[in-house]
């Protein structure tokens, strides 16, 4: 099995301005992350429930919900509660604007005009908070398989199981939330790092869960089950 790069992040951009969604959307892939991107909190919203991103940056300001109204919304929503989420401001600059972004549940507050690469910068931070080096030496175990994160070995009832880089991460992501539903799209963002307005071919992540299944053997193989319509989840 050869060692390749750690997964992927998958960012939620929020901003009712265009052009600034498309300058911090193609730095931000540049970087090496993937980006999801919504004109409103009402449509980031439901994009992020329906395939919950690793972090969410959003405006304060826009039409109809605010940032704020979409990070308190976003925390009492089981399936986003522990995404951490980073508030961008250009008119909200008073200190109290700031506590209420923190008390509504807000990991940080970006006062506009910055340079894309303190934004950058204030994401790894907050990424490193919730995924510390523990993670990257984490060892996820469900159902008798034993995941080595930093080694990138599967042991499964004493038997090391041989996976390509990408099943190995498809496994990896599975686990780490498991029992979730994973869209495809957001495998194939998450894994992959495709960019959905240019590649979004379901078939790419049933090859290879079909292929990751028939190593992993049917009993354990059974625990990744197919949810009609929705996507993909291991089973608790």
């Amino acid at each position: 099995m050869t060692e390749g790069p750690a997964l992927r992040y998958k960012i939620q951009l929020v901003d009712d301005e265009e052009d600034f969604r498309k300058m911090l959307r193609s730095f931000l892939r540049k970087a090496g992350h993937t980006v999801s991107d919504e004109a409103s909190a009402r449509e980031a919203l439901l994009a992020a429930v329906d395939s919950p991103p690793d972090i969410v940056i959003s405006d304060v300001q826009m039409p109809g919900m605010d940032g704020f109204e979409l990070c308190r919304r976003l925390r009492a929503e089981p399936r986003t509660a522990a995404v951490p989420v980073v508030l961008m401001s250009g008119a909200s600059k008073e200190e109290r604007d700031q506590l209420e972004g923190f008390a509504l549940g807000a990991d940080d507050y970006v006062l506009k005009p910055f340079a894309p690469p303190i934004l950058l910068a204030k994401i790894s931070a907050v990424l490193r908070r919730y995924s510390t080096a523990a993670e990257l030496c984490e060892i996820l175990r469900g159902d008798g398989v034993t995941l080595d994160v930093q080694a990138r070995t599967v042991v499964h009832a004493g038997r090391r199981i041989d996976l390509t880089r990408k099943e190995f991460d498809l496994l990896t992501l599975l686990l780490r939330k498991r029992g979730h539903v994973l869209a495809p799209k957001y495998l194939l963002e998450a894994v992959w790092g495709y960019d959905l307005a240019e590649y979004n071919d379901p078939h790419t992540v049933t090859v290879h869960l079909s292929s990751l299944r028939r190593k992993l053997g049917p009993r354990l193989g059974r625990r990744i089950v197919t949810v009609p319509g929705s996507g993909y989840r291991f089973d608790l």
